[in-house]
Formats: C-alpha cells, structure tokens, sequence
C-alpha cells in the first residue's frame, strides 16, 4: 500500500504532466504555433498572427478540451463497469451504448439508400451524426436500464448487453450489405473516431454531460468500494444493490453515450487506463482510484491524439487507431505479468 504523501505526489506529477502535454497538443500540428504566442492567445492580447488565433481559439483548442472530456470519461467508465461486474476486462462499451450509437449512424447513413430520400436530407445537418450517435445510444441505455429493474444477477446483465451490441451489430452488417462504396466510407471514417471538427456548443454540451456522469460516478465511490467485497456483504452493509447498480449504469450511459455521440467510439482506453492506474497506485479506493483514472485518461487521450497529429504534416491518423496500438500493448503486458487485478 501507497502512503498518502506518495498519492499526493502521484497526484501533483499527472496534473503538472497533464497541463504539460496540453500546450504540447495546443502547439503541435500542421501549423506549428510558439508557446509564446499560445500564452498571447490565451492570457495576453492576443497571438501575433490573426491566422494562429483563429486556429488556437476555433480548432485547437474545443479539441484538446473534447480530448480530456473523452479520454477521462471513457476512463472513468471503464473503471465503473470493471467494478459493477468485477471483470477485468469489462469497458465502458460493455452494455452495447457504442453498437447502438453505431446502429444510428448506419441507419442514418447507410439507409439513406434504403429507406429514401429523407434521411439524406438529414444527413445535410450539422448535428445529424450526433443526434443519430445518441439516439441510438439512449435506445439501447432504455432497454438495458429496463432490465436492470427485472434481473438482480449483474452478470446476466452483462450478458445481455454484449447480446444487444451483437444484434445491432447484425442489423449493421445488413445494411452495409445494402450500401454503396461512397456510404460505407462515410461510415468508417465515423468509425475511426474524430476529436476535431467540434464547434464550441458541442463542447459545451458535451461538457455537461461530462460533470453529470462524473458526478453520479463521485456519488458511487463508496458503493463501488462495498461492491468490490462482494455482493452479500454489502449487503449486510445496508447498500441497496439494485439502486447501486442503476446509479452506475446510468453513469456510465451518460459518459460512454455522449463521448460517443460526439466523437465516434473510441476504443481501449476505457479498458487499459483503470489497470495501469491499479498497476501505479496498488489500492482499490475509488476515492483515489477515481480522479487518478480520470487525469490518465485525459492525459493519453492527449498524447494519442498529439501522436495522431502527425506533427508538420497535414495528415491526421484515426484516433481510434492510435489508441489501439497503444491500448492493446498494455493489456496484453499486463495478461503476460499475471498481477492482482483487485477482483
């Protein structure tokens, strides 16, 4: 076990590297800006160039904000669910939010041909891909939370939510059977996931949604800490396992949904994060466990998308590649070392 000064210095050192890795994601980029002219932009009278600030106030930075809301949010309901179904492999995906956010967007896109000419109107709104993303989320949030209220066992819930990603994962593939070429490309540049290209009231909403999952998660640290010695004992503790278990759910719907709406489905950090914050901090305390795991996600989201910037160059990589190759590493390593996992 750490000592208090020893988180505390964990502590320090993620947000001095958090705050660090910002700037170096504000900066990097097909246009290379000094930090000077950052701190212009943001705390002086403005950057140099009108060029330069235009790019820090409109680009640059809604998606360096999107990348931490994502990356600690995914984090954080990763860690959520991994507690709720005291599996370690469990991600905030588990339910079948991101099938189901993935099921709205084929339908809008893929059925264009399909069902007629209306949803090809709609595909012509700024918001259409969001609404369509959270949609279908929130349809497959309704049934799980409905279930929830008949079944008591958590891992006949987890079950059931990989059933409904595979269902919508047939109703997909079917209609990308029926797609053309210029419609499944659409699908699956979405699919790659995207942190730019967000407007300020994106973030805005996005950033509501963020401090409501958040903090429906704080309210549940001690929940999760009763859950981790097993149901039966808390039991005897006085803890209300079904309400515990809709409270959780409902906060991992609100983060997993909304990133997803907003960004695409964003894969592994959800599910490598909680381990290698486990790995650092050899504790099981939510109350610990929570904001470490949220400042680490924030922070490799942040470096993931740096990475994916392709510094000089006007390529951007898909974000969800990136965080896979980074991702997949760290789960395989941690398999390979065998460690206590906490469950």
């Amino acid at each position: 076990m750490q000592t208090d000064s020893q988180y505390k210095g964990y502590f320090v050192l993620l947000i001095f590297l958090l705050i660090a890795m910002f700037f170096v994601n504000i900066s990097s980029g097909s246009v290379s800006i000094p930090i000077n002219e950052i701190f212009n932009a943001f705390f002086g009278s403005g950057a140099s160039k009108q060029t330069w600030q235009y790019i820090l106030i409109e680009y640059r930075l809604p998606k360096a904000i999107t990348a931490i809301l994502a990356g600690g949010g995914l984090a954080v309901s990763g860690l959520l669910m991994q507690t709720l179904f005291r599996n370690p492999l469990a991600g905030p995906f588990v339910l079948g939010l991101s099938s189901g956010a993935s099921l709205g967007v084929a339908i809008l896109i893929l059925g264009a041909s399909t069902f007629g000419g209306f949803l090809g109107s709609l595909l012509l709104s700024e918001w259409s891909l969001v609404l369509a993303s959270a949609l279908g989320s929130f349809l497959v949030l309704l049934s799980v939370l409905a279930v929830t209220f008949k079944i008591k066992d958590t891992m006949a819930i987890l079950i059931i939510g990989l059933m409904f990603g595979s269902v919508t994962s047939a109703v997909v593939s079917v209609l990308s059977y029926f797609s053309n070429a210029e419609q499944l490309q659409q699908y699956i540049f979405w699919s790659f996931g995207s942190l730019g290209n967000q407007s300020w009231s994106g973030v805005s909403i996005l950033c509501l949604c963020f401090f409501v999952g958040l903090f429906l998660a704080i309210f549940s640290s001690k929940s999760l800490n009763a859950l981790l010695l097993g149901e039966n004992y808390a039991k005897s503790m006085g803890l209300q396992i079904k309400k515990t278990t809709f409270v959780i759910i409902l906060a991992t719907s609100i983060l997993a949904g909304s990133i997803t709406a907003f960004v695409g489905p964003i894969a592994f950090v959800g599910l490598a994060v909680p381990h290698l914050v486990r790995q650092f901090y050899k504790t099981s305390n939510h109350f610990i466990l929570l904001p470490a795991v949220l400042l680490c996600g924030a922070l490799l989201m942040l470096a993931c998308d740096t990475v994916a910037q392709l510094p000089f160059s006007e390529l951007t990589l898909p974000i969800n590649a990136i965080t896979s190759l980074i991702g997949a590493p760290v789960v395989i390593w941690l398999l390979v070392r065998k460690r206590k996992l906490f469950f």
